[in-house]
């Protein structure tokens, strides 16, 4: 008898946890409300950088990046550039012959990792003219932001293009098979 007993106290308290929990009331404002608003700032670093890239002023777009000289970036052509005031020279030497510049960019995606950390991911499109001769490139872009003092920067740019030359080392099991 008393085994039974056991066994059904044994049952009871399996089953009480099975239960679901009590569901919690939901907040009045939506979670993606929230997440929207908290990185509306970090897509307005975003668009800073699009349109300076689009009107070739290289002011504005090394102002949305932290200025120190252990930032990374990693350029669609396959380069390594580090330092800030190494790309803004660059981004000056090139604007200077840059015109009609044409940018389009898809899928934005900004995700807030923390109150201090987030990062966007984009396909970009762009057509410009250097040096008098029409130039285009596609690609995927991922920009790391960290929030220094009151102000998004972006601390780390990754660029890859869609369509990597076939000189470009590559595993075997990512070609493309022809």
């Amino acid at each position: 008898m008393k085994k039974l007993l056991l066994l059904y106290i044994f049952l009871f308290s399996i089953a009480g946890f099975a239960q679901k929990p009590a569901s919690t009331p939901k907040p009045t404002v939506s979670k993606a409300l929230l997440q929207t608003d908290a990185s509306k700032p970090v897509r307005e670093v975003f668009d800073r950088l699009v349109d300076g890239i689009k009107t070739a002023d290289a002011e504005k777009v090394m102002s949305v990046y932290d200025k120190n000289d252990r930032i990374l970036f990693f350029n669609n052509n396959g380069t390594v550039t580090m330092g800030w005031e190494t790309m803004k020279s660059n981004r000056e030497a090139s604007y200077a012959k840059t015109k009609n510049v044409s940018l389009e960019v898809t899928g934005v995606r900004v995700e807030l990792l923390s109150p201090t950390a987030a990062y966007i991911t984009c396909k970009w499109k762009q057509t410009q003219e250097y040096e008098g001769k029409l130039e285009s490139a596609s690609g995927r872009m991922t920009l790391v932001l960290k929030k220094i003092g009151k102000d998004w920067k972006i601390v780390h740019l990754h660029s890859s293009p869609d369509s990597p030359q076939a000189t470009r080392p590559v595993f075997p099991s990512e070609r493309t098979p022809e």
